[in-house]
């Protein structure tokens, strides 16, 4: 049984829900307001944000039926029965009230008694566990109306790189929303692959991401343009910071870019293009990693 929820917590979203955590820590390190704490308690509590995202995945999608016959993605525990859909509601509530206990030690811990600041983030934290759950579950879920790059722009870019920032800095400045735009581009890109992975099954069921509405030939196309301008975006914010030629370091990373691009228009079975899922998150990470190292490790 234990082994079934380790499938369900789907672990292996992890490198990506915590690449914007550290791409925040890296830009804190470089601009001289680093706190170790602060590293800790942010990617203790993605951690329990990210297990909540999948395992409302789970449920959710096999409420809605979804997860049909013509899905072939990871089995998913509650539609195949492995897991009851009351035991999933229940872990839920758990993990839902794991992520505020956490927040709010963050919280705390980042601004003290500054009581505005500490209520605007907990209404941010309060809505990061409602977008977590509400992407698949609930009446009208915004994953099935094609909403779900906004979202994850928001929270895996702006919450989560700016957002994480902030929490560092108290403050926040034009340039830091270059890489905060590259960090949640890289995390669509990731979710537009899924969604290309799943179109016919998404189509059949009713399910309304980006590439069934627009087809797949301009799902294509977008996923070139996320890429294309989160590379953009780096190369700006390095072109205009105070580092020298190690600040271009994440270039490194842009073969496995191109070559994930290249496999989202060749690749047209959801069996072969499937990879391609966890390339981009661990090449996202990665990036994350040599972006960094190239603000303060030289």
């Amino acid at each position: 049984m234990i082994k079934t929820w380790i499938r369900a917590f789907r672990l292996r979203t992890l490198p990506l829900a915590f690449s914007c955590i550290f791409m925040a820590a890296f830009l804190a390190a470089k601009n001289g307001v680093y706190d170790a704490q602060i590293l800790v308690w942010s990617l203790i509590t993605t951690l329990f944000l990210q297990v909540l995202s999948n395992l409302a995945n789970d449920y959710g999608d096999a409420q809605s039926g979804v997860d049909g016959e013509h899905r072939e993605g990871p089995e998913r525990t509650v539609s195949s029965g492995l897991i009851s859909k009351k035991a999933m509601k229940n872990a839920l509530i758990v993990f839902s009230i794991l992520s505020l206990l956490s927040g709010v030690y963050l919280i705390v811990i980042a601004f003290g008694e500054d009581w505005l600041k500490a209520g605007i983030f907990l209404i941010l934290g309060l809505g990061a566990i409602a977008a977590a759950i509400k992407y698949t579950v609930g009446k009208n879920p915004y994953g099935y109306a094609g909403m779900g790059d906004f979202f994850v722009l928001v929270f895996f870019g702006f919450v989560g790189v700016a957002g994480s920032y902030y929490l560092y800095a108290h403050t926040l400045n034009w340039m830091i929303m270059l890489p905060t735009l590259s960090t949640g581009l890289l995390s669509v890109g990731v979710l537009n692959v899924n969604n290309i992975r799943d179109i016919e099954s998404d189509r059949a069921s009713g399910k309304l991401s980006i590439p069934v509405r627009i087809g797949r030939e301009n799902a294509v196309i977008y996923h070139w343009g996320i890429l294309l301008a989160s590379l953009i975006a780096s190369l700006i914010y390095v072109n205009m910071s105070d580092v020298g030629w190690q600040g271009y370091l994440f270039l490194l990373v842009t073969p496995f870019w191109f070559l994930n691009a290249r496999a989202v228009k060749i690749k047209t079975t959801p069996r072969s293009l499937d990879p391609y899922l966890k390339q981009l998150a661990l090449s996202t990470l990665l990036y994350v990693l040599l972006f960094g190292s190239g603000l303060i490790l030289f």
